[in-house]
């Protein structure tokens, strides 16, 4: 299993730390995806200032795509939401998580035991902090290409 992930954004190179010890499934399903391009050229379509920048549509922008694979089971862990982290949107529903993701721009706490914490920003926190702010932003941010190593 792949243990960093590379997104190459328009803004610049970020890589995370995967964390398959906390998501196992959710590292797997992150790593499927970006090895078959489904990121590639997906936009930021929610990026909040001091919150979190959320992506992973599959290229619809407006937040209501996903991937055709099945949601995941929720697979929470007392990791904290601190600046970096990435984590799995969903809806309602805990076990909803399919290919959305948001990275917290700032520490966000309340989330704790909420979500699934599937990494880690460890290079290039700056090129997240410098996607366009908005839901949607009217010039989104995306990703350019998504890599495993």
């Amino acid at each position: 299993m792949a243990e960093t992930l590379t997104l190459t954004l328009d803004t610049g190179d970020v890589t995370i730390r995967l964390r398959p010890d906390l998501a196992p499934q959710h590292v797997e399903r992150i790593t499927e995806l970006a090895s078959e391009g489904f990121y590639d050229g997906v936009v930021f379509h929610r990026v909040i200032d001091g919150f979190m920048a959320q992506g992973g549509d599959g290229g619809h922008g407006d937040g209501t795509g996903g991937s055709d694979k099945p949601d995941l089971p929720q697979e929470f862990s007392k990791e904290p939401h601190k600046r970096g982290v990435c984590s799995m949107a969903r809806t309602m529903d805990p076990n909803s998580a399919n290919s959305q993701f948001f990275i917290c721009l700032d520490d966000a706490r309340f989330l704790d035991g909420q979500y699934t914490v599937w990494g880690e920003v460890t290079d290039g926190m700056e090129h997240v902090d410098a996607l366009p702010k908005g839901e949607p932003p009217r010039n989104p941010g995306k990703i350019v290409k998504a890599s495993v190593a």
